[in-house]
Parts: C-alpha cells; sequence; structure tokens
C-alpha cells in the first residue's frame, strides 16, 4: 500500500525535518493506518544514496537494497519479539512463546550499534514499532539515550496509544499526529491493491486503510464471520454453542490474544444498532445494514448505550481473561438480553 501518497500532508511534514532532523519523532494515530509503513519509508529515504526530488528513496542504490533485505548497517528495528517471530515464521506456538513487550535487553543490543561509527558517515536510525509496547525499563533506557543523544541519530517512534508511555519520553518527542485520511483518498489506494468493495472494508475498518487492505485480503477471518452470523441472531442466539465455537475459532488466531479485538468489533455493531434505532446510517457494518436495522427495532436507545457501557468494562478483561469461553458465554447473554422483554 502507498502510504506516501495517502498520507501526502504528514510526508511532506516528514520532508520539511529532513535539514532540522530532531533526535526522535513520535508518529501516532489510530491502528491500522499504516504508521510503520510511513516510518519505514521515511527512514528508507534518509538512508536513500540517491533520494528522488519529492524525499521518496530510490530503491536502486546499495543503500536502498540493504534496507530491503533488513540489513541496512545503520537501522535498528525494535518490536515484541513475539510480533518479529510472527513475522518472520508465522509460527502461532513461537509467536505465543515471544514477549509481547520490548525489553531492556533489547535496547541494550543497540550499544555496540551506538558504539561504531555510521557506514557512510551518514545518519544512525533506530525504529520503535509499537511503542506502547516498550516496558518501563526498557523506556526509561530509551529515554536516558534521549537525554545525551548520540550524534547523527534519530528515533522514530511508532505509536497507536501514546498515552501508555512515559509522559517524559514523548516530551522528548517531536510528535506528528497521523489522522485518518478522506475515504476518497483511503478507496482509490485499496483499489490500486486490488482490493474490491473497498468501501465495505473501510467502513468496518474504522476508516484504516491499512487495517481495511488487510481484512479484504483475507476476506475478514473465521472467528469476524462467526462473530457476525452470532450478533444478527439477536433473540434466537444459541449462547453455549456460539461460545463454544467462537472459542475455537479464537484460539486458532497466531500471535495476539484476540479478544480484545472481539470486544472492539462488538462495540463497532453496537453503535450501528444505536444509530439505526434513531432512524440514521449505519457507519461501519454496510453489508449488515438491513439485519441491523431490523434488530434495532427489537431494543431501545436505553439498553443499547447500557450495554455498550458494559462493554467498555469488558475490554479491559479481555486483555487476561481468566477462562476465555466463559469470558464469551458472560458477553453472549448480555447481548442477546437486549432483545428478550
Amino acid at each position: 500500500m502507498n502510504v506516501i501518497s495517502i498520507y501526502g500532508d504528514s510526508w511532506r511534514r516528514l520532508q520539511d525535518w529532513r535539514q532540522r532532523l530532531p533526535h526522535a519523532l513520535l508518529l501516532s494515530g489510530p491502528r491500522g493506518l499504516g504508521k510503520g509503513l510511513l516510518a519505514q519509508a521515511f527512514a528508507a529515504s534518509l538512508l536513500c544514496e540517491q533520494v528522488q526530488a519529492d524525499g521518496k528513496a530510490c530503491g536502486a542504490c546499495l543503500a536502498c537494497h540493504w534496507f530491503e533485505q533488513g540489513n541496512h548497517p545503520d537501522f535498528r528495528m525494535l518490536q515484541p519479539a513475539a510480533q518479529k517471530t510472527q513475522e518472520e515464521e508465522g509460527g502461532a506456538d513461537k509467536a505465543r512463546r515471544g514477549g509481547q513487550q520490548i525489553t531492556i535487553d533489547q535496547v541494550r543490543e543497540l550499544d555496540d550499534f551506538f558504539g561504531v561509527g555510521t557506514h557512510r558517515q551518514g545518519l544512525r536510525i533506530i525504529l520503535v514499532n509499537p511503542a506502547e509496547t516498550l516496558n518501563r525499563s526498557a523506556a526509561n533506557a530509551i529515554l536516558k539515550v534521549l537525554e545525551e543523544p548520540p550524534p547523527g541519530t534519530l528515533f522514530l517512534l511508532v505509536s497507536s496509544e501514546p498515552m501508555r508511555f512515559l509522559p517524559t519520553l514523548r516530551s522528548r518527542c517531536q510528535a506528528l499526529p497521523i489522522t485518518r485520511p478522506p475515504a476518497a483518498i483511503a478507496q482509490r489506494a485499496l483499489q490500486e491493491e486490488g482490493v474490491e468493495n473497498p468501501e465495505v472494508w473501510l467502513a468496518l475498518a474504522g476508516g484504516a486503510p491499512g487495517l481495511a487492505q488487510t481484512l479484504a485480503s483475507t476476506n475478514g477471518t473465521a472467528w469476524l464471520d462467526a462473530l457476525i452470523q452470532a450478533l444478527s441472531s439477536g433473540s434466537k442466539l444459541e449462547v453455549i454453542a456460539t461460545a463454544t465455537a467462537l472459542d475455537k475459532a479464537l484460539k486458532a488466531v497466531k500471535g495476539e490474544n484476540p479478544l480484545p479485538q472481539l470486544v472492539d468489533w462488538s462495540q463497532k455493531w453496537l453503535v450501528d444498532l444505536s444509530l439505526a434505532s434513531q432512524g440514521l446510517p449505519t457507519r461501519f457494518y454496510l453489508r449488515q445494514r438491513a439485519r441491523i436495522e431490523t434488530l434495532s427495532t427489537g431494543s431501545s436507545l436505553e439498553k443499547l448505550v447500557r450495554f455498550y457501557r458494559q462493554l467498555v468494562k469488558l475490554r479491559r478483561e479481555s486483555e487476561h481473561p481468566l477462562n476465555a469461553r466463559l469470558f464469551l458465554e458472560q458477553f453472549l447473554f448480555g447481548y442477546r438480553a437486549l432483545f428478550v422483554e
């Protein structure tokens, strides 16, 4: 996905910083926008030896070849071990065994990186993504580096939840908020990537083109389809059987715990139900609009708002559920009750 064309204004702001680079830049915004890809494109352009007039990396020089192969000597990526393992090997068991945080040991590995000169007397870049996964020790270690930054070094931090990491670390960064692009631009970019019905996937992704592309490329996920089917059942929902089936589908997911995402999708469904109950068009589930409008007549706005507040609490619990199936049963019983007098 061509994130540079999607986020042209942000790219131009990044280019403005080329001649007066700070020691740290923070790219923040909602999940699924493609912030990490934008940061990587900027890093590649800074390391490129034949940068183009618009600031893009040429893709042809030796430095670009190194970067594309993931072995540029002046570039380092800090990310959770689980994320790296999943990207490289795709193994669910190995990914689950990997850490979900960026650790102090990973930061300490940068000591040798800082201790030697850059390859061609250029810039040294460290990309931290997602920055909110820095544990406290790792964050403090980076903060210490930024207090006395090595010359010619840039930290690129990418975050969907910048309020989760140290305020003192945030204060050391020049901030670049990345917002959702206009729908027309995002849809055109998705069409160029061969995505059919881009408006449908973009709506489901809340306007985030990166997430929309992921959903479209896999036609959603098995558990998302199962969730939509369950939510569409309303008062006829078979809670026990559905919870068992969803639990099985979720356990097949590789990598991170998918329960928080399930609650997020359900919150969007509740938003659409609330809109439909007021005679307004749905925002997220365009394909299910007719069913949502029918369901909304069997509940009330008061019930929907009350249950949405319960989902906010369930979202926190979903991070570390004691029992996933019981968690699903609790959620589904609460949902079905919306349509029962």
